[in-house]
C-alpha cells in the first residue's frame, strides 16, 4: 500500500488493494475459461496472461 492508504481511516480505502487483487484473480479465471484475452503491461510489453499461462503448462 502507498502512504496515503495507509493513513486513511476509511475502511473502503483500506480494503481497495484487497478488492483489486480479488478482481484482477477472477477477471484471469473468467479470460482462460472464455478464452477471452486479459492483457496487461509486463517490463514495457503488452503481454496477454491467458495466452502466458499456456505456454507455461505446454513448456512443463
Amino acid at each position: 500500500m502507498n502512504k496515503q492508504t495507509q493513513g486513511s481511516k476509511d475502511p473502503d480505502i483500506l480494503a481497495v488493494g484487497r478488492a483489486l487483487r480479488r478482481a484482477a484473480r477472477r477477471a484471469l479465471e473468467l479470460g482462460r475459461q472464455t478464452g477471452t484475452p486479459v492483457y496487461v503491461i509486463k517490463n514495457g510489453r503488452i503481454v496477454d496472461l491467458t495466452q502466458e499461462g499456456r505456454n507455461r503448462k505446454k513448456a512443463r
